[in-house]
């Protein structure tokens, strides 16, 4: 006890009773922690109930690893209608490089697909991130248009829109059966979309991603504290591109097949979708708007077949009224809610 404490006397000293209401009322673990957790045990769990679902779980987890690219974008207040011409990109390279070299591992596949998405982003952001707003879309939807077109072109060489399809390769230098390897690609994915929303959490709290959430508020005085905008905007979009190229490479693998429709303005736009329908406020929002959009889609599919667009409409338009930050908005708004 210092000796101000000993002079004021126990009365003065704080108590669990005179704690401010924010520190007795903050949660041990965070809303958005657990919506991760309890996502992580259903994809690992219901597959083992309903071994059918294995494949849809792929495609969710993919879809949110997108997802996720998008969203760093739009916390920039830049949204991207073209992102998908990474996923295609990342797709067609890794069919050429396994056609080329059949005895290529799937973890090799996935990496070559991860590494074709980043150096894509370089290159097309190194002149698309000097634009903002609807230039900056158009210009992703525009370039995203002309690779649909080229692939859909080329028949002797990409197979046209009958695409090129992929032989099962080796997972971990293991020769597994269908079964076999979906479970040990279900298990990479999920361990993947976890490390990764942890990694993308840790690179939005950082000064860069602060600087990236900054160009969306006051551009101009990012630059007068001596921060290149272009310089954060490249690294963002970089990131983004290469987590696109990472869902294209696992996206193709799955399917065993990969066609110009990857990179077409429709999954682009699916993209877009499962980021507002998740929200941007936190890395598993896009987890958890890839896996209602992909199981509505499903479920939409089987039972109201034909209006499973309509069914996905009606969800965004209700998040849009009752919850315009998403559903991560929801998690993070709840966790607000006992601080002043």
């Amino acid at each position: 006890m210092s000796k101000v404490q000993a002079r004021m006397g126990p009365a003065a000293m704080p108590t669990p009773a005179t704690q401010p209401a924010s520190a007795r009322s903050r949660p041990i673990v965070s809303p958005p922690a657990i919506a991760a957790a309890v996502l992580l045990v259903l994809a690992l769990l219901l597959p083992v109930v309903m071994p059918w679902i294995k494949t849809p779980v792929i495609i969710a987890a993919c879809f949110g690893i997108a997802a996720l690219g998008v969203s760093i974008l739009i916390r920039a207040g830049q949204m991207s209608f073209g992102h998908a011409m990474f996923s295609c990109a990342a797709g067609y390279a890794v069919a050429f490089a396994a056609r080329r070299w059949p005895w290529l591992d799937s973890t090799v596949l996935i990496a070559l697909g991860t590494l074709v998405g980043a150096v894509s982003g370089l290159v097309i952001g190194a002149f698309v991130v000097r634009y903002r707003a609807i230039f900056f879309g158009m210009l992703n939807l525009a370039l995203s248009m002309v690779l649909f077109a080229v692939l859909g072109k080329f028949f002797t060489l990409t197979g046209g829109t009958d695409g090129m399809r992929l032989a099962r390769s080796t997972f971990f230098g293991m020769d597994l059966e269908r079964a076999g390897f979906e479970t040990a690609l279900l298990v990479s994915v999920v361990a993947l979309a976890l490390g990764l929303g942890l990694l993308v959490r840790r690179y939005l709290n950082s000064v860069a991603g602060q600087a990236l959430s900054a160009i969306k508020t006051n551009e101009t005085r990012l630059e007068f504290l001596g921060i290149s905008a272009y310089r954060v905007m490249l690294t963002g979009y970089v990131l983004s591109a290469a987590l696109c190229g990472l869902s294209g490479a696992v996206f193709a693998i799955t399917q065993g097949l990969v066609t110009p429709e990857m990179g077409y303005w429709i999954r682009s736009g699916e993209i877009v979708f499962i980021s507002i329908l998740g929200g941007v406020g936190h890395p598993v929002g896009a987890f958890l708007g890839a896996a209602i959009f992909e199981f509505v889609k499903v479920f939409a599919g089987a039972y109201m077949i034909g209006a499973s667009h309509l069914v996905l409409g009606v969800v965004l338009i209700a998040m849009v009224f009752f919850a315009p930050r998403g559903i991560s908005g929801l998690l993070t708004g709840a966790r607000k809610g006992g601080q002043p």
